[in-house]
């Protein structure tokens, strides 16, 4: 795939971001490095068809109706997109989907993949800055696995914030910064079982819940929600849980 320059700005790592382009065909790989990402795709997905049913559409009582698209018509933004693992999901429970992210090579594959799918996203090789600047605002804003990896998380929370509608909501999964997370998401997922490749995390960037729930207040939104992601050895599948040591989802609610 030929190599395109990619956007830069205050919230954007570029070493990150170049490791990440490099990795970028294997998004849609369900057995290889990237395959952690579509096993914790279904929690994420209904962590969020959830929290906007209850918050926007106020019609959770039909989650489970046959048949249902239970994001028609709510317009979301993916930021950090990756190859569209969430994005996907989200466009095809109806949403209408803008999926971002700072690395070309990760956007192409996104494009294609949609493609072959039958799914209409709109997909930018561009930063959240970018969207923001352009006075983009969304019903709902997902940052998955993305805040670990930015120059500047307290930043980079504030431009999501602009992102928002008024009441609309911000979806954050990120790696508390503990000991357990240090065993757990870097020594035995990096170099002893190979989840995901080596180097992809830095305990350092990993971010406690508290700071987070206090960088959300300082941009205008308010937490409503936390809840761990947790893996369980013996149906080797994951669930949410009330164990935030490791991974972590948050919702907050932009105030007005």
């Amino acid at each position: 795939m030929p190599q395109q320059s990619s956007p830069h700005s205050a919230s954007v790592d570029p070493e990150d971001v170049a490791r990440f382009n490099r990795l970028a065909e294997l998004w849609w790989d369900k057995t290889g490095k990237m395959g952690i990402l579509h096993e914790i795709n279904p929690v994420r997905v209904a962590y969020i068809r959830d929290h906007v049913r209850r918050f926007i559409r106020h019609d959770a009582g039909a989650l489970n109706a046959p048949g249902d698209r239970p994001l028609e018509g709510v317009r979301i933004a993916d930021i950090g997109c990756g190859g569209g693992i969430l994005s996907e999901s989200l466009a095809q429970l109806g949403a209408d989907v803008t999926g971002v992210d700072p690395a070309p090579n990760n956007i192409a594959i996104a494009k294609r993949h949609a493609e072959k799918s039958g799914l209409n996203i709109d997909y930018r090789n561009i930063t959240a800055e970018d969207l923001a600047e352009a006075g983009a605002q969304f019903d709902a804003v997902a940052a998955l696995e993305v805040i670990e990896h930015v120059e500047g998380p307290r930043e980079f929370i504030a431009t999501l914030g602009r992102l928002l509608k008024p009441g609309g909501l911000l979806f954050l999964a990120t790696i508390d910064r503990t000991l357990k997370s240090y065993l757990l998401a870097i020594v035995a997922a990096e170099y002893v079982i190979g989840w995901v490749p080596k180097g992809t995390h830095n305990h350092d960037k990993f971010i406690r819940p508290d700071e987070l729930s206090s960088w959300l207040r300082q941009g205008g939104m308010r937490e409503i929600d936390r809840a761990g992601m947790s893996f369980q050895p013996l149906t080797r599948r994951w669930r949410k849980s009330h164990d935030t040591d490791v991974n972590y989802l948050m919702t907050a609610r932009k105030e007005g």
